[in-house]
């Protein structure tokens, strides 16, 4: 029995595994955009963009998934993710993904707007353009202020990648919850938490590593 569970969980945590790590890739870059589009100079794009961060960050991830999943067989009349299991991953995948996406643009942007405007000028005194200034100057700093936020929102998606179940992408708490409906047995559930907590501290010691490697920066 031990092995069958054991399968099953290692099974559900790769899964879970994908989600985060496919979140993660697609949430860091189009948050970086988000945040430029809510600190745009256009207003129109700016208010748009705002509008999006806050209905996205306002209601549930829950709530999320499950309209980006039946949304559009409902409304067009057309289901655009596909069928069965790979169709449900996906609509899992853009859920999470704009989700992360728009609360990483709100570190991003506080972490930009917190370096000074004398970064810049000294940039530009230099004979760099904004771009350079942007990429030489002030990344290297925002991401030095922005570890320890964006840690605790990673850390949350790695519990929060449990709500895929909820449109039917099996995860790992999905196939310990099984074995209380199939044997009556709940201690596969338990195993769960210990995955969760496992990746958690691994993650906890990677960002600490993370913030020791950049501290020779002090604004």
């Amino acid at each position: 029995m031990f092995e069958t569970v054991l399968k099953a969980l290692l099974e559900g945590f790769g899964k879970s595994l994908e989600i985060f790590a496919l979140t993660l890739l697609g949430a860091l870059p189009l948050g970086l955009i988000i945040s430029f589009g809510s600190m745009s100079k256009f207003a129109p794009l700016k208010v748009v963009t705002r509008a999006v961060v806050w209905v996205v960050r306002g209601t549930p991830l829950m709530l999320q998934l499950i309209i980006f999943f039946y949304g559009p067989g409902l409304i067009f009349g057309t289901n655009i993710w596909g069928i069965g299991s790979q169709g449900r991953f996906i609509a899992v995948i853009v859920a999470f993904v704009l989700n992360y996406a728009c609360y990483f643009s709100e570190i991003y942007r506080g972490g930009i707007e917190g370096i000074s405007r004398g970064q810049y000028e000294a940039g530009q005194v230099l004979g760099m353009n904004k771009s350079q200034v942007f990429f030489r100057i002030v990344l290297p700093q925002v991401v030095k202020r922005i570890i320890p936020p964006m840690s605790n929102e990673i850390i949350t998606l790695v519990k929060d990648t449990s709500l895929a179940r909820i449109i039917g992408v099996y995860e790992i708490i999905y196939f310990g919850e099984k074995f209380i409906k199939s044997d009556g047995i709940i201690w596969p559930l338990f195993f769960t938490g210990v995955f969760y907590l496992l990746f958690s501290g691994v993650l906890t010691l990677l960002f600490g590593y993370i913030e020791k490697k950049l501290n020779y920066y002090h604004n």
